[in-house]
């Protein structure tokens, strides 16, 4: 099968019948074996009725059902396990991507060896206010931390190998970062198209304006994960280690300004009397729970035996 092409949704009842439309007008046109699938996130209109006619009229159309809203990282996971075909195709069941981008995209996989594709929606109908500033904002913070020079992460519109799909574990609300995601797992070539976007047509954007708050602080956690999830005391120790320096600095300042004015007979107050008394103990008390969490951390990791610590590219016989 050349294609899948993997749409969640939640409450798109109205654009279901055209979206379908459009992308089967697409794939007979360029003769292309194919699958839809797509994941009801928990709708509470009729999506799941329509998905379900359109399976029986159509043996190309798949569907999931969740028992309820789980979040676009959680159906995209689902598809991903369910498509067969060699090009993954994600969109948004918003008719704000644009099917007849496809082609390209699947050209870009097959005969340029690109292992993931990322549209970019360089032309926006969003409010600027409320989308495109944040937007870039937190596509640039994506950039800087990630070192993949895309400008629209969180597009919908992507195309993948079949192999990226199975090495990822798109979880939480880790969708945004998929092409970090593809890149921590392995895959380098990564690239991006201009793709078309469409003016909402049907009913009302899904995600508020705390997305980016949640973007950003699960872009925190994927550095961290990234950086430190296989050698945490890395992290731990050399903030451990950190604390017992200022600690350590603390108390000697102590004890040297004490031992001074004993041996001078200049009058002196208690040690516990001196802020830096305290400073310096509570320095060495958050450098050792540190140092605590650094090898608990690595105790966990060498006890669970799931830790995914390499991939495989190809191996002899």
């Amino acid at each position: 099968m050349n294609i899948s092409v993997v749409i969640p949704l939640l409450n798109e009842e109205e654009s279901l019948p055209e979206l379908y439309r459009w992308i089967t007008a697409v794939m007979k046109e360029n003769s292309f074996s194919y699958e839809i699938i797509f994941i009801d996130d928990g709708s509470a209109d009729n999506s799941w009725q329509i998905i379900t006619d359109l399976a029986k009229q159509d043996s190309n159309v798949k569907g999931i059902k969740f028992r309820a809203n789980y979040g676009k990282s959680q159906a995209l996971h689902a598809g991903f396990k369910r498509a067969e075909g060699d090009v993954i195709i994600t969109m948004d069941a918003d008719l704000q991507d644009n099917p007849e981008e496809i082609p390209e995209l699947y050209k870009m996989i097959i005969d340029e060896d690109y292992d993931l594709v990322s549209g970019w929606k360089k032309k926006r109908y969003d409010s600027k206010i409320k989308k495109n500033i944040p937007s870039k904002l937190f596509n640039w913070a994506a950039r800087k931390v990630s070192g993949l020079p895309l400008h629209d992460f969180n597009c919908g519109l992507k195309a993948y190998k079949k192999e990226v799909v199975e090495n990822i574990n798109v979880y939480g609300e880790m969708h945004r970062y998929i092409p970090f995601l593809a890149k921590n797992a392995g895959f380098s070539k990564i690239g991006e198209k201009v793709v078309k976007h469409q003016a909402r047509k049907y009913g009302q954007t899904k995600f508020g304006s705390d997305r980016f708050i949640k973007g950003v602080l699960d872009l925190i956690t994927l550095w961290f994960l990234t950086r430190f999830a296989k050698r945490p005391m890395h992290l731990f120790g050399a903030l451990g280690i950190l604390m017992f320096i200022i600690g350590g600095l603390a108390a000697a300042g102590i004890l040297l300004v004490k031992a001074y004015k004993l041996y001078y007979n200049i009058p002196t107050h208690l040690v516990t009397d001196r802020p830096w008394f305290y400073i310096a103990l509570a320095a060495m008390i958050l450098g050792s729970q540190f140092f605590l969490a650094g090898f608990l951390g690595e105790m966990l990791i060498s006890q669970n035996k799931e830790v995914k610590r390499y991939n495989i590219e190809q191996q002899t016989k």
